[in-house]
């Protein structure tokens, strides 16, 4: 196989993610005021900008440097995966998976404070749950779909072979 004949499938929904997450950042940071409520549906579903130097939950607010560089790792090893999968499953969870940390990554380079302690941009707040962005729904959705598949659509193909073959040996 020659590297011409490689299609990286998944750094199209990957490159997406990072432009859809980076252009609602910008969006939001220019039009809302910080931790002002923008109801969208009533007290259901807001805007509230937010900088978070932790992870979800604005947990681990000291360990920012930690954050980036599991954050990097995540998207070299999903770059790499998207010239490997092929299946619409994986490149949609890799996709997902390599844009949100990207996304997110980006943040923690370029934002204040900068280097690898910038804080992430956050500003959907739903219910009383956490506030988040698109990168970081995007890595939700993604692990779903990747769970989904390997638990269980894979083991039901593979029951599925496997039945197969074995009529195939008594029919013969």
């Amino acid at each position: 196989m020659t590297v011409f004949n490689v299609r990286p499938w998944a750094l199209f929904p990957l490159i997406g993610i990072v432009a859809v997450d980076q252009l609602t950042k910008w969006l939001v940071v220019e039009n809302l005021e910080p931790t002002t409520a923008y109801p969208v549906i009533g007290d259901i579903a807001r805007l509230y900008l937010i900088r978070n130097s932790g992870a979800a939950f604005s947990m681990g607010e000291g360990a920012t440097v930690v954050f980036s560089v599991i954050q990097m790792i995540a998207v070299v090893i999903c770059v790499v995966l998207a010239f490997r999968v092929r299946n619409p499953w994986a490149v949609a969870a890799v996709g997902m998976i390599g844009g949100g940390a990207a996304g997110n990554l980006i943040d923690r380079v370029f934002r204040d404070p900068g280097g690898l302690h910038g804080h992430v941009v956050d500003f959907v707040s739903v219910g009383s749950f956490a506030i988040f962005n698109v990168a970081d729904a995007a890595i939700s959705v993604g692990v779903v779909v990747y769970l989904v598949y390997a638990l269980i659509i894979e083991p039901k193909k593979s029951r599925q072979q496997e039945r197969d073959e074995e009529q195939e040996v008594q029919a013969s």
